[in-house]
């Protein structure tokens, strides 16, 4: 048998076990640090299956390992896999039409249920490579946490998990089957607190001192630094804590919560230090005292250039999700289900990307059945943010999509939660667990390709991965 031949049929026979647990963490759907059932879920698996699991890692009660060792254990191979979900986009499952399960309550909207499902399948499927062929290896599964809430790899990585990992792989459901050859921007995010004096609104106003007030100059002051930033900056915010809901009573507590994302970590430290300076000239105009309280911050996602040639190879050879006209019809419906002007920016993306003329042909037949070009040439930069980026500057690491959702899909809202669980997230995450073994196995390998994917580390990182945290920031298990 050939390598995919062997990891196919160890995907296909495991295939109702993987889609069970996509599907129980997805109906779960736990948020950020709070994934108790459904880390245990896959911990289970690991466990039935011979990997030897250890828990509550990196000071997260839900992060875990599963580690399977033969032979020699050597090269050590990593696969990432995640498991939380975001809040208020419960939806029931394969449902085209708003239906929450719970509502107000918390949904797949990522569709980290199945990010999670299809890096166990991989793992699996190296298990058995390993014992079929002889070969030596390890192959460990990395439970992550957090991924949309504070983080856990840059936690992960400070507490030294990844240092003696040769190369790792991951990936991310999509609406395409492509390597992400994108860099993310690095973020940092802080809570700010502030503290005045209460007292009676009407009666005796000029006594109070309104941390509510505060919050709100804070703003003003950050939307005009805005202006005065690189065009790559961005400054998010929201309101942690009002105060209160008496508008006769001077707040005398109030919380804002700030994000500042930039192309690289080296450029937060002056953009956070500004936002800073709002923040207490906020205090001093109010006569407040304020408390900033770091609490995350991820290092820029920079894919590596070895690794990333070994996963477009394996895509192409293990292709697109096989869909079928049920996949498709239910697919017809979700894109169909946006408002006016989402479906009006889909249908622009979709001429733009498929050429006017096809326009119908595509909307028919809204699922991606092609694996994108790879053009290392140009990378590209995604103002998005994520923790995969600190595991990059710990070992060798490299993300690929693979579609679990209708073209054009727009993440974070009900139709995803809704695709997650349905068959064309089920087709997408056992071919993303295909395509990760495959990769893994070939760059296993290939020792060339982990010495270069090594030496773009080195050359990244300076010989020491460097936590954007101190090391006196600790997970925010309960305030993030």
């Amino acid at each position: 048998m050939t390598d995919l031949e062997r990891i196919t049929q160890s995907v296909e026979k495991r295939a109702e076990k993987i889609c069970q647990v996509n599907d129980q963490v997805w109906e779960y759907a736990e948020l950020a640090f709070h994934e108790f059932r459904s880390a245990d879920t896959i911990c289970q698996v690991l466990e039935e299956e011979g990997f030897t699991v250890e828990r509550g890692l990196a000071g997260i009660p839900t992060c875990f390992t599963g580690t399977y060792v033969h032979g020699s254990g050597k090269p050590v191979m990593g696969i990432l896999g995640e498991f939380d979900a975001l809040s208020s986009l419960s939806q029931q499952a394969a449902t085209t039409t708003p239906q929450p399960v719970v509502p107000g309550g918390a949904g797949h909207g990522c569709g980290h249920c199945s990010l999670g499902a299809g890096s166990l399948a991989a793992v699996l499927a190296i298990k058995d490579y390993l014992e079929q062929t002889g070969e030596d290896g390890t192959i460990i599964y990395f439970g992550c946490p957090a991924e949309e809430g504070a983080g856990s790899k840059q936690f992960m990585a400070r507490a030294g998990l990844f240092d003696h990992v040769d190369f790792i792989y991951t990936w991310h459901p999509s609406n395409q089957n492509a390597v992400e050859w994108v860099q993310s921007n690095a973020i940092i995010g802080a809570n700010f607190h502030f503290k005045g004096r209460t007292s009676h609104a009407g009666a005796a106003p000029h006594m109070g001192r309104s941390a509510l007030d505060a919050v709100e100059l804070m703003s003003v002051g950050c939307n005009y630094l805005r202006e005065h930033v690189i065009p790559e900056v961005r400054i998010h915010y929201a309101y942690i804590d009002a105060g209160g809901t008496s508008p006769n009573v001077v707040q005398d507590n109030a919380t804002v919560r700030y994000e500042i994302r930039a192309p690289f970590s080296s450029q937060l430290d002056e953009l956070f230090e500004r936002v800073k300076d709002v923040a207490r000239g906020a205090a001093l105009m109010t006569g407040t005292k304020m408390d900033c309280e770091l609490a995350m911050a991820f290092t820029e996602y920079v894919p590596n250039r070895a690794l990333a040639q070994v996963a477009d190879e394996c895509l192409h050879e293990v292709g697109a999700p096989k869909w079928d006209e049920s996949d498709y019809q239910l697919a017809r419906e979700f894109i169909n289900s946006y408002d006016e002007e989402t479906t009006a920016v889909i249908h622009q993306k979709i001429r733009k990307k498929y050429g006017a003329d096809h326009l119908e042909e595509v909307l028919w037949h809204p699922l991606s059945t092609q694996v994108e070009p790879f053009d290392s040439s140009r990378l590209l930069l995604e103002s998005g943010s994520t923790d995969v980026g600190d595991v990059g500057f710990a070992t060798p690491t490299m993300n690929l999509n693979v579609a679990c959702a209708c073209i054009c899909n727009v993440g974070h809202t009900w139709q995803m939660t809704a695709q997650a669980c349905s068959s064309i997230a089920h087709k997408g995450l056992l071919t993303a667990g295909k395509v990760l073994a495959l990769a893994a196995i070939r760059t296993k390998h290939r020792p060339e390709v982990i010495a270069a994917a090594k030496a773009e580390v080195l050359e990244r990182n300076g010989g020491k991965y460097h936590c954007p945290l101190p090391d006196s920031v600790q997970p925010p298990l309960d305030t993030y």
